[in-house]
């Protein structure tokens, strides 16, 4: 089961929301990186991180100062987004 889309999404996910178009090219894009194994396993530490750590529906798992803990699902991916500087 996919997770639930965030309340109060941010810009990125507004736009992709909105623009089919945009949204699937970036599907296409993300596939061929998502399926190559250094992707591959580290999904799988974070599964089982995720399991291990049970956190809320609406959290991710971090890589943040060294360990992967729960984090609010909007702060984790928005750290490497368009307000990076």
């Amino acid at each position: 089961m996919a997770p639930k889309l965030s309340p109060k999404p941010g810009r990125t996910a507004r736009h992709y929301r909105s623009n089919p178009a945009s949204r699937e090219k970036h599907q296409i894009t993300e596939k061929k990186t998502g399926s190559t194994p250094a992707k591959k396993a580290y999904r799988a530490a974070l599964g089982r991180a995720r399991t291990k750590a049970k956190p809320s529906a609406q959290q991710d798992m971090s890589h943040k100062s060294g360990s992967i803990r729960p984090e609010s699902r909007k702060t984790n991916r928005a750290r490497g987004g368009s307000r990076r500087r």
